[in-house]
């Protein structure tokens, strides 16, 4: 019998989070709904407390790996289904991530998202993260670093933990391909809040290309380690 928790991680997103809620309340199969507040400081927990079926606030805020972590730990379901708090009224689409999981096509699904309104930045970040993947495991993906994502307890259990910050992404699906899971893409009509190319928006790149630059090199050590350890 399938059961899905889904999981949101929210820092400070009182502007999104409730009408994120009630699409997902109204629109996708939802045994347990899961919001765990990363800190917020500006009412994003109270308004979530209204339609989730359990908040868990973090003291402070301690990054989206650490806040997916905390919430699938707690979770009941046999599949998660990880959301972010800015999807809005899109959030309804989730359930195209949940079909291919309970056909059992595969283990993971990742949402594709349509191209950005405008454009913004080189996309280093994400060229990047996907030669990374398929330098690491041979699987040249489309979307690796969307967050969008179902995916049976069993991959998260054999992983075990969540790389923090904008490397969960990457780590996730170099973890799930090495362990032998099986990783769909699936086009998902999602929209989010966009970075523009305004100081804010470069600054906020360049963080995410480090950082998926260190999960890249944490995930060299792992198989340098397994293989000659």
């Amino acid at each position: 019998m399938r059961k899905v928790s889904v999981v949101i991680p929210a820092y400070n997103e009182s502007a999104h989070i409730a009408t994120t809620l009630r699409a997902v309340r109204r629109h996708v199969e939802c045994d347990e709904l899961i919001v765990v507040d990363d800190g917020s400081t500006d009412g994003t927990a109270e308004l979530a407390a209204v339609w989730a079926d359990r908040l868990i606030r973090l003291g402070s805020n301690h990054g989206k790996g650490f806040a997916l972590k905390t919430g699938w730990e707690q979770a009941t379901g046999d599949i998660l289904l990880f959301l972010d708090a800015d999807l809005r009224e899109s959030a309804a689409h989730a359930a195209h991530l949940l079909v291919p999981i309970f056909d059992d096509s595969c283990d993971m699904t990742i949402a594709i998202l349509p191209g950005p309104v405008r454009k913004a930045g080189f996309g280093l970040a994400k060229g990047l993260a996907r030669r990374g993947i398929q330098w690491m495991t041979g699987y040249i993906p489309n979307a690796p670093l969307s967050g969008q994502r179902a995916i049976k307890r069993e991959v998260l259990q054999a992983v075990g933990h969540l790389d923090r910050g904008f490397g969960i992404e990457v780590g996730l699906t170099i973890d799930a391909l090495r362990a032998g899971y099986r990783i769909q893409e699936v086009p998902v009509a999602f929209t989010h809040r966009e970075t523009g190319n305004d100081w804010h928006g470069v600054v906020h790149r360049g963080r995410e290309f480090f950082a998926i630059g260190r999960t890249l090199g944490q995930k060299w050590k792992e198989s340098v380690t397994n293989r000659w350890g």
